[in-house]
């Protein structure tokens, strides 16, 4: 039964993601203050001649804050030295993504688009939220008299079903479905579908191929549509750790088609920041060879 998807997969997501043609599959993990190594403070930047599939170009800047290396299909990677000045590492962090998100002018344009509709949608997914929520409440008052009607069709009672327990309570019929277990909330109606696992909420719209995956402490964050995806990553800790990627299906008219960063270092800066541009979604020997460099100077 089509309706009994959204449950089976909420569930495979603490194990595995569902296997669909079309599936998103996350994987995250994070180290916190106690397991992660401790980052240097560097006043000026490590830049090897190569490292990877990188290639230096020309000397390292002499004021040894800013160092340009070259990769395969005209990939670049700029490794900045970043002195934070007092203020905060998220505000320099945000610039960095303003500046790359710019070189995909259509991805971005179409991603704020999406942000519009988003909120427009998170508006309504609580209206439904407790719409389904009262509608399970009365499914559940009712369901004693439900059981006890022995003329309901064969075809209706395939399609229904309604499971209650101590701590639990599903309930499902036709393309909607209602599931509460501990730490676990799913609403699903059609192709639309809101679930709450701890910590990390999913948005998912099968109709407009939208995928929205929050985690309450930002450990990850990801928004992923038809034509462009932006990925977020930041480690708890009293460290900077984070990441950064936007791609986009087609090129860009700047001739990019994915960008993004790798940023580390303490708290209070400097940082060192490696953001990357490819012509190639699959750019992953590039972002390697990135994290690399900013490894040997600030450590992992």
């Amino acid at each position: 039964m089509h309706h009994l998807l959204w449950p089976v997969c909420a569930l495979a997501l603490m194990t595995a993601a569902c296997d669909n043609g079309g599936a998103v599959r996350i994987t995250s993990t994070s180290s916190g203050k106690d397991t992660a190594g401790v980052l240097k403070v560097v006043d000026a930047l490590q830049c090897p001649q190569t490292q990877g599939v990188l290639t230096r170009k020309g000397s390292a800047r002499a004021d040894g804050n800013t160092c340009v290396y070259s990769g395969p299909r005209g990939s670049e990677v700029t490794l900045h030295l970043v002195s934070l000045n007092g203020g905060s590492a998220r505000d320099a962090l945000k610039a960095f993504e303003d500046r790359l998100s710019a070189d995909l002018p259509e991805a971005l344009a179409e991603a704020r688009a999406n942000e519009d509709r988003a909120r427009a949608e998170a508006v309504r997914a609580e209206a439904d939220a407790a719409r389904a929520e009262a509608e399970a409440e009365r499914a559940g008052a009712d369901a004693e008299r439900a059981a006890a009607m022995a003329g309901a069709a064969a075809d209706a009672a395939a399609d229904s079903a309604h499971i209650s327990a101590p701590g639990m309570r599903i309930d499902a019929h036709g393309d909607k479905a209602t599931v509460r277990l501990p730490g676990m909330h799913i609403d699903a109606d059609g192709d639309r579908a809101n679930i709450k696992i701890g910590g990390i909420t999913i948005r998912a719209d099968d109709k407009n191929s939208q995928v929205k995956v929050r985690s309450t402490d930002e450990v990850v964050s990801i928004d992923a549509h038809d034509n462009t995806a932006r990925i977020r990553t930041s480690t708890p800790g009293e460290a900077v750790r984070a990441t950064f990627l936007m791609t986009a299906d087609q090129s860009s008219t700047t001739g990019w088609r994915v960008v993004g960063y790798e940023a580390r270092g303490p708290s209070g800066g400097p940082i060192v920041v490696a953001t990357v541009r490819g012509k190639d979604r699959n750019e992953n020997r590039v972002f390697e060879a990135a994290k690399a460099l900013v490894t040997l100077n600030v450590g992992d």
